[in-house]
């Protein structure tokens, strides 16, 4: 399949720029992908739609403060015109370090900009010297390997202190102290995400209530997003296109739930791309069952694919020509999904991480 086949056209005024007031007021599209209609709803009518016995599966990964501004060491970042700036930056000599994840408490992937000038050996600073990060080596498309040093304490500790919340591009504006509560789900457990995974972002501990009086069952994995789930596709056949490798971890508690609901035919439903991924990588490893443990997937699902687990999803809208939305596509239908995407653009629905959802059955 081709690229193009996945392109929509967005009026930029429909990407949510800021969260809702309240998490659960999103609006909601139901969509019956048997008979290819849709309805337009509420997301706080979740609980009435779902019906007792489903299973949630809900990714409890964490999103830490990845984004770092600092310069080259020997550098000295300048303030530039207030008319001059741009959406993203701040000084003229900034270096921005976007951290994607690590191998060890002090060994980073991350990405850099501007990168073209910092080489292997560099080594980047960040506040008052109180973090640096050597660059070890060069990998595809800009990432670098760095080796990151805290002056004092834990590199985590001062990526907290120093850290930006990873805001996506299409968010036209500075991170602010909110977004450190408002990108990260009310369930958000497991720290490793540089992105929030967004369809938890409309759950409170209201319609989590509502689902349980239903009877309505949830457990939780984790899946730790990378911007390997961002990248775009660059081939022009989607199936060229490599997937960066992404860690999980299934809970014992967790595989036992989904397989018991399996096996009595109950709908397993999760909440993201993300528990799709996750599900689906391990249950083709094994025979369509469900087992604990730990492990990375690459797995990339497009129109074609043979789910073996999930029976319905909860997701946001998803940008042109991306991997996310070509998951949604398989799952429910490439030109149903994109009749269902023109209408949420008609009916001024909100897109992307903090815009509106869809409820896929």
């Amino acid at each position: 399949m081709l690229r193009e086949e996945f392109d929509y056209t967005l009026p930029a005024a429909r990407i949510a720029q800021k969260p809702l007031a309240n998490r659960d007021a999103s609006r909601m599209m139901v969509l019956d992908r048997t008979a290819k209609i849709w309805e337009d709803k509420y997301f706080i009518e979740i609980s009435q739609i779902l019906r007792p016995g489903d299973l949630m599966v809900f990714n409890n990964t964490k999103v830490f403060p990845a984004r770092l501004l600092g310069r080259r060491r020997g550098t000295t970042a300048q303030p530039i015109g207030k008319n001059n700036r741009a959406q993203r930056g701040f000084l003229t000599g900034e270096t921005e370090l976007l951290l994607t994840r690590h191998e060890s408490d002090d060994i980073w992937h991350g990405l850099v900009h501007p990168g073209r000038k910092v080489r292997t050996g560099e080594i980047l600073v960040f506040g008052d010297d109180e973090l640096e990060a050597e660059i070890l080596g060069r990998g595809e498309y800009g990432v670098r390997r760095a080796r990151l040093r805290a002056r004092q304490g834990t590199v985590e500790e001062a990526l907290d202190r120093l850290g930006h919340i990873p805001l996506p591009p299409y968010i036209h504006r500075h991170d602010e102290a909110a977004d450190r509560t408002t990108y990260q789900t009310v369930f958000a457990k497991v720290r490793g995400a540089v992105a929030a995974p967004t369809a938890g972002l409309h759950f409170t501990q209201r319609v989590f209530s509502a689902l349980a009086a239903c009877g309505v069952e949830t457990c939780e994995i984790t899946l730790h997003i990378g911007l390997g789930t961002f990248q775009p596709v660059r081939t022009q056949r989607i199936e060229d296109h490599p997937m960066e490798a992404e860690r999980y971890e299934i809970p014992e508690a967790a595989a036992a739930a989904i397989n018991r609901a399996l096996d009595e035919r109950r709908r397993v439903i999760a909440v993201g791309t993300t528990s799709v991924r996750t599900l689906e990588s391990v249950a083709h490893d094994h025979d369509g069952r469900i087992a604990p443990g730990r492990g990375e997937t690459r797995l990339f699902i497009f129109p074609g694919f043979h789910f073996r687990v999930i029976r319905g999803l909860l997701t946001n809208f998803h940008l042109p020509q991306s991997t996310l939305l070509m998951l949604v596509s398989a799952f429910a239908d490439k030109d149903f999904v994109l009749r269902a995407y023109r209408h949420a653009i008609e009916s001024r629905y909100r897109f992307y991480s903090y815009g509106d959802c869809m409820l896929i059955l």
